[in-house]
């Protein structure tokens, strides 16, 4: 089982320092959010929540994922850095695989890409990108990105982007994993289909057991059952490993730690995440 610590909404300018102490406690890897902006009027309804308000509001800090990974990793040299999701349709395939591209390699190979469909419709509508049709410009984006990460000349020809002859260098050191958001079948479905993980929402035994009863399902109907695969499972009761025993055996290969934001308070200094990080280290990393 591996473990990673959710650093969403942490202090920016602990983020470094955090990554140093989530290495030395012993996690397999950090999950790092991602919202370009706040709207000033909020329509959109967040999908987790029973009253549709998200978690967070305008002064919620949300550094950009990649460069932040960049930082993170020159302090360390196993820890592994993930997006819990990254917005993938707001933004043009290229770009998208010259950042994540660049951050995979100055890390050594320590970068997923986890990717989402986004729910907040103004983030779209400031950057001219329809909000309609986004997984299947996500889709295409996916298969674009694969191509230019493999540093050869190449061209993409879909529906939505259309790349003409190009070589993206440097390249990776190796293809990004990708991994994905959500819990529509639609989701599931594409995780199953061409992704390397699932990142889970917060989830009781039994929706786990479900869900990832589900993902089995889906990947033997693609043919994906026998390709490496990660089902990360955030889980909503305190953690315990015969629990962890028990949905190991369905298919959950990672867990994480929730936000300082819920586990510590609003504010806490770095000190404080490190005891912390090292309280659970100590009791369920080092077995």
């Amino acid at each position: 089982m591996k473990f990673w610590q959710v650093v969403s909404f942490a202090e920016p300018d602990q983020l470094v320092g955090i990554a140093r102490a989530a290495e030395e406690a012993g996690f397999h890897g950090v999950v790092l959010s991602d919202h370009l902006f706040f709207p000033g009027k909020l329509e959109s309804k967040y999908p987790y929540s029973e009253d549709g308000v998200p978690g967070f509001d305008a002064t919620t800090p949300f550094p950009d994922p990649w460069a932040t990974m960049a930082a993170m990793s020159s302090v360390t040299t196993t820890l592994r850095f993930a997006t819990g999701v990254y917005i993938l349709p707001l933004r043009h395939p290229v770009e998208v695989a010259k950042s994540v591209g660049t951050a995979a390699l100055l890390s050594g190979g320590r970068v997923v890409l986890g990717a989402g469909a986004g729910w907040i419709r103004e983030e779209f509508d400031v950057l001219g990108v329809p909000f309609r049709g986004r997984g299947k410009r996500m889709d295409e984006m996916i298969e674009a990105m694969r191509l230019l990460w493999t540093g050869e000349m190449v061209e993409y020809h879909g529906k939505i982007f259309d790349l003409p002859p190009m070589q993206m260098s440097p390249a990776p050191p190796a293809q990004v994993p990708i991994y994905f958001g959500g819990i529509s079948e639609r989701a599931l479905r594409r995780t199953a289909r061409v992704g390397q993980g699932w990142f889970g929402t917060g989830q009781t035994e039994q929706e786990a057991s479900d869900i990832l009863g589900r993902l089995r399902t889906y990947r033997e109907e693609y043919g994906t059952s026998d390709q490496p695969f990660d089902a990360m499972v955030p889980l909503v009761v305190p953690p315990d490993p015969d629990l962890f025993a028990r949905l190991e055996e369905q298919g959950m290969t990672s867990t994480s730690v929730y936000p300082f934001l819920y586990t510590i308070g609003p504010r806490s200094t770095l000190q404080q995440k490190r005891d912390a990080m090292m309280r659970f280290g100590e009791a369920f990393l080092q077995r």
